[in-house]
């Protein structure tokens, strides 16, 4: 029998496991330059922001296994080579990049201290919180993800009650595709694959032997996680929106800048000059939480790879928190800007295995999963090499494949792949 409680728990930590330093970044920007066409960019950032996550953690209740799972259908050498990639990118990126965003917008600002001290103290303490692994659930579920939602709370809804309502003119000619490719940087598909994980070992190191009590509690923990994620996305995009004309950013300033002084603004005209320390407190707790998921996910993967050693769980978390350290000192931007060629190709691989994964079973046998991840890897490409500087090459190319212009130019041979392979293999079968 599962308990209510359990659900809740457990739904409230993948929120905070999920919510990180993007999550909270981004939507206020968006909103803010989206003006009135706020709810369009909405749409687009829960595609894939929440939509796209929540059915990774569907997956993860079907399967129930690892990461290592998701790919296992297009070849064992294949998803062993994904694995290994999702792990080393989540600990050299968005992992560091909490630290970053917590030293920028939460320390910095009050005590002048330097990234280094910033990033050891920091990743000393996911490194302790990983280490004590079998009560991260609790920790996170109980305590520090009611802190993150009621903070949340706070400054979205004194802000849109203290709001004039006055919103700029949108700047986004298809804002649904700009909310989309925003919903990109939050990293959260690429979450789902490893923190579903961490809540998998985590139920089975609090006794669950049952696979679909399992099931039915990883489901129903993930849609609270979702409805949370939904409820706060639409609040930032539509506070950001809501304070356009209040609040004037600096144009010739990185995104990253525009995106801090904006939520500093929003917490300033919502609660005042307390508003800093409590802005400080929320970019904290949420950045830690997902820092600690990520170091967590990632020693609990090589902790399987090596027959359950938790020697390797330890070698592993600790080398995963010397990544934070040393390059949690770069400034968010240029974590950003080394991000952005590394979610062009890996994402959407990522987004396919996530959908694959959850459709049933007769519509997904190895061949459609090999077709699809290859047809994503040739379309990925000319995505990939414009974001590293080769756009004006790549532009011929990029012309002739639908919704290229976009960065989705996968999507549509994907779908035809998918669909021509299931066709063909249902009328051989008659």
């Amino acid at each position: 029998m599962i308990k209510k409680k359990e659900i809740f728990i457990t739904g409230f930590a993948l929120f905070s496991l999920f919510f990180g330093a993007g999550n909270l970044l981004l939507p206020p920007l968006l909103g803010y330059n989206a003006g009135n066409n706020w709810y369009l960019v909405t749409i687009g950032f829960m595609i894939a922001a929440v939509i796209i996550p929540i059915l990774g953690i569907l997956a993860h209740a079907r399967l129930q296994g690892t990461m290592y799972d998701f790919g296992k259908k297009v070849s064992p050498t294949f998803s062993l080579v994904y694995c290994f990639l999702i792990y080393v990118i989540s600990i050299a990126i968005p992992s560091p990049r909490t630290a970053s965003a917590t030293h920028e917008i939460a320390i910095h600002p009050f005590f002048g201290s330097s990234p280094l001290l910033t990033s050891s103290v920091y990743f000393t303490l996911v490194l302790i919180f990983a280490l004590n692994r079998s009560k991260i659930l609790n920790i996170i579920g109980k305590f520090l993800t009611p802190l993150i939602v009621i903070t949340l709370f706070l400054v979205i809804g004194i802000g849109l009650f203290s709001s004039n309502f006055s919103m700029n003119p949108s700047a986004f000619e298809v804002p649904v595709v700009s909310g989309l490719l925003e919903g990109y940087q939050t990293f959260d598909a690429i979450g789902a694959v490893v923190v579903g994980g961490v809540i998998i070992i985590s139920l089975n190191l609090k006794g669950h032997t049952s696979f679909e009590s399992k099931k039915k509690l990883i489901i129903r923990s993930g849609l609270i996680a979702g409805l949370g994620l939904f409820i706060i996305y639409t609040g930032l995009i539509s506070v950001g929106a809501f304070f356009g004309s209040e609040i004037l950013i600096d144009t010739s300033l990185s995104n990253d800048m525009q995106r801090a002084t904006l939520l500093r603004g929003i917490s300033l005209a919502s609660l005042g000059t307390f508003g800093n320390t409590v802005l400080s407190i929320l970019i904290a707790l949420a950045c830690f939480t997902t820092a600690v998921g990520i170091v967590t996910g990632t020693a609990d993967y090589f902790k399987g790879l090596f027959k359950e050693s938790q020697t390797a769980y330890t070698i592993t978390a600790i080398i995963a928190s010397v990544f934070g350290i040393v390059i949690g000192q770069l400034d968010f931007h240029s974590i950003i800007v080394i991000a952005i060629p590394v979610l062009m190709f890996i994402y959407p691989i990522t987004i396919i295995l996530i959908l694959l994964n959850v459709l049933p079973e007769k519509f997904t046998p190895p061949i459609v999963f090999r077709g699809a991840v290859i047809t994503t890897i040739i379309f990925s490409i000319p995505d990939f090499l414009s974001s590293i500087g080769m756009g004006e090459q790549m532009q011929p190319i990029k012309e002739n494949i639908p919704l290229a212009s976009y960065s989705i130019g996968w999507l549509i041979p994907v779908f035809v792949v998918f669909i021509a392979i299931n066709l063909f293999y249902s009328k051989r079968d008659r």
